[in-house]
């Protein structure tokens, strides 16, 4: 007897829990980034080091290095009021303009890491109000390739 309420108990948990709902629509984020745009006057191999040589100079922790012309950087965390970690995500793409010159475009993204009963612990994107980091990026860029 013991056995089937305690069956009963767990029968009727699981159909609350799945009558919730677990999925849900993925947070719209559009707005959220910062973006700005530059010609450097260097052709794209020497635009890509000199990016690549002011990210480390600038001590961002570079994730993503890729050839073709893209670096995903970070801030180093920090915490806003001992609770909150959060972080900067740049992202930095270039492409060729010409043979001689090279457009770079930054995103600048403010991200929080936090989670929720229904989802895995993340960094998620919050709206972003600052973009002075990348625009200390194209100074540096410009004053390296020329």
């Amino acid at each position: 007897m013991r056995i089937c309420r305690n069956l009963v108990y767990v029968s009727i948990l699981a159909a609350m829990v799945s009558g919730l709902g677990c999925a849900r629509a993925a947070r719209d984020t559009t707005g959220f980034a910062m973006q700005d745009s530059a010609i450097v006057d260097a052709p794209f191999e020497e635009a890509w080091q000199a990016t690549k040589a002011v990210l480390r100079e600038m001590e961002l922790d570079l994730h993503t290095r890729d050839k073709r012309g893209r670096f995903v950087a970070y801030t180093d965390m920090t915490r806003r009021g001992f609770l909150v970690p959060n972080r900067v995500q740049y992202t930095i793409v270039l492409e060729p303009a010409s043979p001689e010159t090279t457009k770079v475009m930054i995103e600048t993204m403010k991200q929080v890491y936090g989670v929720t009963l229904l989802t895995y612990p993340d960094w998620h994107d919050r709206k972003t109000e600052d973009n002075s980091t990348a625009l200390e990026i194209f100074e540096r860029l410009e004053a390296r390739v020329s």
